[in-house]
């Protein structure tokens, strides 16, 4: 099933909103760090609540380590970003994607531009810019869990 890959996030609310997400659609999240907070932080642990226990999180020191590991495992790289025309909903996702979400201050640098496999956009309205990266997770996660029938299955 497709991975959440967070790219040195910014904001620890929306990393406890994303593992929160991860923990109920049973996906695994890898930290790329430095991560731009205390990755004990109060506000991490109260986003996430008492979600965060049963978060699959996997920490990579450096693009690089987490680079290596995706290589490794023969995992594709999609890249969630503004800076392309390609619709997300126009994309056929495989099961073993990893979804990366660049930093909430700058994205992703263009050295991981060059190297995703693809990259991917959430159309909007005329003008406007960007989404909350939690809320784009959100959206393109559940596309490709559809696509990828990876969807938890419910108990009696």
């Amino acid at each position: 099933m497709p991975d959440i890959a967070l790219y040195q996030p910014d904001i620890p609310q929306n990393t406890g909103t994303m593992l929160r997400l991860a923990a109920c659609m049973s996906v695994t999240v890898h930290l790329i760090e430095p991560a731009g907070f205390p990755l004990s932080d109060s506000a991490l642990k109260r986003a996430g609540m008492d979600y965060l226990e049963r978060a699959a999180l996997k920490r990579h020191l450096n693009f690089e380590a987490f680079d290596d590991w995706r290589q490794t495992h023969k995992r594709r790289l999609v890249l969630l970003t503004t800076k392309t025309d390609l619709a997300y909903t126009d994309f056929e996702f495989a099961a073993d994607d990893i979804l990366l979400l660049g930093r909430e201050s700058t994205g992703a640098p263009d050295a991981i531009h060059q190297l995703a496999d693809a990259r991917l956009t959430i159309p909007m309205a005329e003008g406007m810019r960007s989404l909350n990266v939690a809320v784009s997770c959100g959206m393109v996660l559940g596309e490709a869990l559809r696509q990828t029938r990876a969807f938890p299955k419910r108990s009696s």
